[in-house]
């Protein structure tokens, strides 16, 4: 399909109804399909930015999400701050932040407090670069997200974040379990 929904979607002829068929076992529990409906939208939706990312900008989503950090930190980020934000190795953050120093993008200096740290920073050219790609964004995501109404969009929200206390509460009580478990 044109659309970008053909690899969502179930296969040909199938009796099952095109937005359920991720989660169409009857016997799947509730929590699992809801889980594998998150995780579809969540696919769909990277899908869809990173086509977007790569064909208006020529930018991947790694590279935009390291342009987001460091314009929400106008002094700059060391690379660990980086790694730490973006949830990926200190050597990913170098691959990227070498490049875009390239490109004059960023600046990589050495940190004042800690001269084995670099702090990473984006230039006049790299902020306006992101100001743009941030604006495309936005619109995409808003295009999205165009079938919800305000009020389903403000219900959802809801739900996540009582879904992402859920998760976040069971993961502590499992850390902690596991912690109690480790032997002395």
């Amino acid at each position: 399909m044109a659309d970008g929904t053909a690899k969502y979607a179930p296969p040909e002829n199938s009796a099952v109804d095109p937005v359920d068929f991720e989660t169409a076992g009857a016997e799947a529990k509730p929590e699992l399909r809801l889980w594998l409906r998150l995780l579809t939208c969540t696919t769909m939706i990277e899908a869809e930015i990173r086509q977007r990312l790569r064909a208006e900008f020529g930018v991947t989503l790694p590279r935009f999400d390291l342009l987001a950090q460091l314009d929400k930190a106008p002094d700059g980020m060391t690379m660990s701050a980086l790694s730490q934000h973006l949830m990926v190795t200190n050597g990913n953050v170098t691959g990227l932040v070498e490049r875009l120093v390239a490109e004059d993008l960023v600046t990589r200096t050495p940190d004042p407090q800690d001269r084995r740290s670099q702090i990473v920073a984006l230039t006049r050219i790299g902020r306006r670069s992101f100001e743009a790609m941030a604006a495309a964004h936005e619109g995409w995501v808003s295009d999205l997200f165009d079938g919800l109404d305000p009020a389903e969009t403000a219900q959802l929200m809801r739900l996540l974040t009582v879904t992402k206390r859920s998760v976040g509460a069971t993961i502590g009580r499992t850390a902690t379990k596991k912690a109690r478990n480790v032997p002395r």
